[in-house]
């Protein structure tokens, strides 16, 4: 039996570079089939094909009226227990969609007043069900394309176990400003200071010798392993309560040398054994 993902989401979320990316993966992608076709497609995976062993049906809101039809088939498929399926949602914030769509200068599939916000919102309500019965459950509000090629190959190339849940690891300087999107923040003005040694000033936290600065003493390496292990104990009630973003910000005095060294330390950690997507962002380090 063959192996076939749905994968649907909100207009501007990156099904486009997800399909893509399946595609590159060896899986048989087609997008935007009309509903009517989709159990026909689907039994062509299902009976011993050899050709298509593994295949990635892209549906969204171009559908139009035929998209409820869509839980129908997958209530039959469940209830025969005839197709090995999958649904991937691809999601992201409303703000992060409408500033895509205005880059892009599209219009939205369903902005009849020609109003981004305005089909955002319907197209919300009529994929609700599908991302409430989606296993996977991607958030792309901070993704790059890269980040979102990674973290598809991982799940679907790589075999990793995966929670619905995107890590954001932010460092930060005090003195632009906290993020305001932050759920943990800490603050580790502290330690070592690089900024008043003249040979280390132009340098960043991504750098070797600002690291061995910051760690030069050992409170930073304490520092982390509480920090670690605080944030393993998190995570999986995050997951469960649903909470799909994680922003942990990190900041120094000008989020360039500590705050770099901490955020780089903690994503290096946490990455090796982690089942949710994680990426990490350095705000202020160019300024």
């Amino acid at each position: 039996m063959g192996k076939l993902l749905i994968v649907t989401g909100m207009s501007g979320a990156g099904k486009t570079i997800a399909l893509k990316s399946l595609e590159d993966m060896g899986y048989y992608c087609v997008d935007n089939l009309p509903i009517p076709l989709v159990d026909k497609f689907a039994e062509l995976i299902t009976d011993g094909n050899e050709q298509i062993t593994k295949a990635a049906l892209g549906i969204d809101v171009r559908s139009g009226k035929d998209l409820p039809l869509l839980k129908e088939i997958f209530d039959e498929w469940d209830i025969k227990g005839n197709v090995d399926y999958e649904v991937v949602f691809l999601d992201a914030s409303d703000e992060t969609l409408l500033k895509r769509f205005k880059e892009t200068r599209r219009a939205h599939p369903l902005s009849k007043d020609g109003r981004v916000e305005t089909g955002i919102e319907a197209e919300r309500q009529e994929m609700n069900w599908l991302k409430e019965n989606a296993g996977f459950i991607i958030d792309t509000t901070r993704l790059l394309t890269k980040e979102l090629r990674a973290q598809l190959a991982n799940i679907f190339e790589k075999n990793r176990a995966y929670e619905n849940l995107q890590v954001t690891i932010l460092s930060f300087g005090f003195k632009y400003g906290i993020p305001e999107d932050s759920d943990l923040l800490f603050d580790v003005r502290f330690l070592p200071n690089p900024y008043y040694v003249q040979e280390l000033k132009t340098h960043t936290g991504l750098e070797q010798c600002i690291k061995d600065f910051v760690q030069k003493d050992g409170v930073a390496d304490e520092f982390l392993t509480k920090l670690k292990d605080m944030v393993s104990f998190l995570i999986p009630h995050y997951i469960e309560e649903g909470k799909n973003q994680l922003v942990i910000s990190i900041g120094c005095t000008g989020g360039k040398h500590r705050s770099v060294t901490i955020a780089e330390l903690l994503y290096q950690s946490l990455s090796k054994s982690a089942d949710y997507g994680i990426r990490i962002d350095h705000r202020d380090i160019n300024k």
